[in-house]
């Protein structure tokens, strides 16, 4: 039976919000009229309808719900419960409307003889590639429960490591704002209304101070139509990112430049390292978990260098020497995966690179962020002592010249 997401009025005209599970919406609202409530809305439980979400957080379900959600699971699993029990109990128990609705959809595909993987494939958007083969795995196994756990760790991993770069990034962000806002501000408020003093002056004014009302004057009169074609450009330059072609050319070139290359091969190789870790310790598929761990990767280079990796494994290649072979892939973590692959602790080795990784990238990312405020600090200083000798030098001279 599908499950249904209702909107209805009960005695007291208060709206009520449910999902109900039914053959038809019509058996769905009666249902509901003979609870005594008046139906207004009755729709299927879909895709669309569920919201996009997954292990990257989207705008239904994010991230940390999604981990509590599948923590639950696994310690109803570990449990014993039937899997179409526990998807029922986590439901009812989800504070989430949105969760409820997905879990309760899950559930009636489960009781109608799908697999709880194939329940989950009609909602590729809250559970991604990475969730739905690790589940059918786990199915295959007989180990769900510790499947799941490994998901939810995943997750919640995932999720810190996001949070921590972008609390990283989120001071030197707003510091740069704030430092543009008030070189703008004092050349085009603050500078205008000081040189009218040396208007009537009838002298030279010193080449800094001529260059700072040229400044001044440009960003007063051509500062608006300079921010226009700015958000010009970066419209056309974001529809041009949307075509692959183009934006391989961006992550290729991300990947040259000598400090956020580094940075980007860094994420990129935690987040495969860590996806290729649990797959592997699930039990998928090595060329399986090869090509999901693809799928995470979000630089197209990088991606397609793992992919050409597992055409060169399938020929009998092994994965580190297929990985070192692209040159996109830190050496530390091709070191790990030979020695994984050679002592058959592949799956301890590629957890170790996952970790490796993603402590250098914390240790990059705060040493960028140390040397990039103080930088800025000093720049912002600069500026504005600039603009204050330019206003002063003229005064000096004219002291100079009433002495």
């Amino acid at each position: 039976m599908p499950a249904f997401e209702y909107q209805a009025l009960d005695a007291g005209g208060r709206k009520r919000r449910g999902v109900a599970e039914g053959d038809t919406a019509r058996a769905v609202r009666a249902r509901l009229r003979q609870d005594g409530l008046t139906p207004l809305q009755v729709d299927e439980v879909s895709e669309r309808r569920a919201g996009a979400g997954g292990l990257s957080g989207g705008r239904g379900i994010s991230a940390l719900d999604l981990a509590l959600a599948t923590r639950q699971m696994a310690t109803l699993a570990r449990a014993g419960l039937p899997v179409e029990e526990i998807l029922g109990t986590v439901a009812r128990q989800s504070e989430k409307a949105r969760i409820r609705n997905v879990l309760t959809a899950v559930r009636t595909r489960v009781m109608e003889g799908h697999a709880l993987a194939q329940a989950m494939a009609a909602f590729p958007r809250v559970f991604p590639d990475l969730y739905r083969t690790t589940v059918a795995a786990g199915e295959q196994s007989g180990h769900l429960d510790l499947v799941l756990e490994r998901l939810a760790d995943y997750t919640e991993s995932r999720n810190a490591l996001r949070q921590k770069v972008s609390m990283a990034l989120f001071y030197p962000l707003i510091l740069t704002l704030v430092a543009i806002g008030v070189t703008v501000a004092l050349l085009a408020f603050v500078v205008p209304e000081v040189v009218q003093v040396f208007a009537g002056i009838g002298q030279d004014l010193p080449w800094l101070t001529r260059a700072l009302i040229a400044a001044s004057d440009a960003l007063r009169d051509y500062g608006p139509w300079a921010l226009a074609v700015l958000v010009v450009l970066g419209w056309l330059l974001g529809r041009l990112l949307r075509r692959e072609r183009w934006r391989e050319r961006h992550h290729r070139l991300l990947l040259r430049l000598p400090l956020i290359g580094r940075l980007v091969r860094g994420v990129n190789t935690a987040r495969f390292a860590r996806t290729m870790s649990i797959l592997a310790a699930s039990g998928v598929p090595l060329l399986d978990a090869l090509r999901t761990g693809a799928e995470v990767i979000g630089n197209l280079p990088m991606r397609s260098a793992v992919l050409a990796a597992s055409q060169r494994i399938r020929e009998g290649s092994g994965i580190g020497r297929a990985l070192e072979q692209s040159g996109y892939f830190p050496p530390m973590t091709v070191h790990l995966i030979k020695s994984g692959e050679s002592s058959g602790r592949l799956n301890e080795m590629l957890e170790r690179a996952a970790e490796t990784q993603e402590r250098e990238l914390e240790t990059r990312i705060g040493m960028v962020v140390a040397l990039f405020e103080p930088l800025l600090i000093v720049t912002m200083g600069a500026v504005v002592l600039t603009i204050v000798l330019a206003i002063l030098l003229p005064i000096f001279e004219l002291n100079q010249l009433v002495n």
